[in-house]
């Protein structure tokens, strides 16, 4: 049965994700915020090609560190999302709460140094 996380701890447990990337990868972080919502919209499930049903867990939206240009200025920062409700659901325990928000980070800021879904699965990341 899933179990329910408060608001400030589940935010907690992100930052905690974030402050233990590797170094080499904090240090090139540049343009991008990471938000927590409890569920995404409809416009989100559309863009990750799920159906309404289907859980997401988090999304990256911009243009990854492979995309960038010189002309790559002034622009809106990228975005993480991670979704609270939707991580929990998957969850039974505290602990797999913040494992699934560590693999969760991780795996959206891969997508943003430009690793698609299709070569994390051939490098077994999930």
């Amino acid at each position: 049965m899933p179990i329910k996380i408060r608001a400030k701890k589940f935010e907690s447990l992100v930052v905690q994700a974030l402050e233990e990337l590797p170094a080499f990868f904090k240090d090139r972080l540049q343009n991008i915020e990471v938000l927590i919502a409890d569920w995404p919209t409809e416009e989100e499930l559309e863009e990750a090609s799920l159906e309404p049903d289907e859980l997401l867990l988090g999304l990256y939206q911009g243009i990854p560190l492979t995309e960038r240009t010189s002309d790559y200025s002034l622009v809106l920062p990228d975005t993480i999302t991670l979704y609270r409700e939707c991580i929990t659901e998957v969850c039974d325990t505290p602990e797999e709460i913040m494992r699934e928000v560590q693999q969760t980070v991780k795996h959206e800021m891969a997508h943003y140094f430009g690793i698609s879904d299709e070569r994390l699965q051939e490098l077994g990341a999930y």
